[in-house]
């Protein structure tokens, strides 16, 4: 029967691992003492394996779990399930990769856009993507149109509705759609805006087909919020749509960035990935953000590389280094950095532009080999 590896990182004692090993596939297989099972089969095929322990740092180890992958459905909820399900809730363990067979991951269809097809979108040919939000929650939807527009006159490729933008009484999402579309309309720019998905998946096809009605064909999703099964369910309802996914509630688990913000929204059917990037807001590490990016792009199964989105508190004044630390392949998201420019937006947005175009020219280090099927 086909196994998917799961990888762990256990902090604890060299006298001890091996039988918080066991007790870890046991946990994430069949959830009971193994003794109990009298069924041959489900001793041979289903009961996880610990397939390697190895020391990585005095009092860390990391584990290989062989899963069946049979027990996952499939299905995205169930994957993380049985992947993280119950031993998310042990503090020593963390959920570091999962090596899934092609069948699985190709099952799940991947970005339906992914790099290319945005790059498409918008214009960008061999070059990075300019990005920014609307803020700050509280606005009228006239006066999120007027920003847009402004952000759109400064030739900013993708306009994105801040991931808090949701459905509230001062910007329901339906009037805030068409304003923020008919404003960008009339500007005549060509960037393309991508509206905020909240409430249950009913509420979240509605709001997809009222975009839809305005002429837009992107839409924002935190998975983490939303759930995974509802977000790949859009994706697959919606293949005319693009998706950008955020990372609100992502650090709730203890999920490597990398394999939840890279690999898994990338197999799930994000064609663009948010995630804070190092120097900002929040703490991830240059390696992390290398990694989530690598995730994104990188050989997977033949899926179309999702882009990554490095932002968090980015300035106009770190365009530079991003494009040199994630090369071409990359859209930059700057939203409070240009906001702050108030009357000057336009012309701030159209700074930031010209120092995206320029970098068209340099492939920075992460670019090399990262782009596969």
């Amino acid at each position: 029967m086909p196994r998917l590896t799961a990888v762990y990182r256990i902090r604890g004692e060299a006298a001890s691992i091996e039988a918080r090993a066991q007790a870890l596939a046991v946990e994430q297989s069949v959830e009971m003492p193994v003794a109990a099972i009298a069924d041959a089969g489900v001793l041979r095929d289903i009961v996880g394996r610990v397939e390697t322990i190895a020391e990585l740092v005095p009092g860390q180890f990391e584990v290989r779990i062989g899963l069946a992958v049979a027990t996952t459905g499939p299905e995205p909820g169930q994957l993380l399930n049985m992947l993280f399900g119950n031993s998310s809730i042990h503090d020593d363990i963390t959920l570091h990769d999962a090596e899934l067979p092609d069948a699985v991951v190709q099952g799940f269809g991947g970005p339906r856009r992914g790099l290319e097809g945005l790059r498409a979108r918008c214009g960008a040919v061999g070059r990075a993507m300019s990005c920014s939000a609307l803020k700050p929650q509280g606005l009228a939807p006239d006066a999120l149109g007027a920003i847009a527009a402004r952000l759109g006159d400064g030739g900013i490729d993708f306009v994105k509705d801040d991931h808090g933008l949701a459905d509230q009484a001062y910007s329901p999402f339906a009037r805030r759609v068409a304003a923020v579309a008919a404003a960008l309309r009339r500007s005549g720019a060509r960037t393309c805006y991508v509206p905020s998905l909240s409430g249950n998946l009913d509420d979240m096809r509605r709001q997809v087909r009222l975009a839809r009605d305005e002429g837009i064909d992107a839409v924002l999703v935190a998975p983490m919020i939303a759930g995974l099964a509802n977000f790949h369910a859009l994706v697959r309802e919606f293949p005319g749509v693009g998706f950008m996914t955020h990372p609100a509630m992502a650090g709730a688990a203890r999920i490597a960035p990398a394999l939840l913000l890279g690999k898994l929204l990338r197999m799930l059917g994000a064609d663009a990935t948010v995630f804070p990037n190092h120097g900002g807001r929040f703490g991830y590490t240059p390696e992390t953000c290398r990694a989530i990016a690598d995730a994104a792009r990188g050989p997977l199964a033949g899926l179309k590389p999702c882009v990554p989105v490095p932002a968090g508190g980015m300035t106009p004044e770190r365009v530079p280094e991003m494009l040199d630390f994630y090369g071409r392949d990359t859209m930059l998201l700057i939203g409070g950095g240009l906001l702050q420019a108030r009357e000057r937006l336009a012309e701030a947005a159209a700074a930031f532009t010209r120092q995206v175009k320029a970098g068209q020219v340099k492939a920075g280090p992460a670019q090399a080999g990262q782009i596969a099927g």
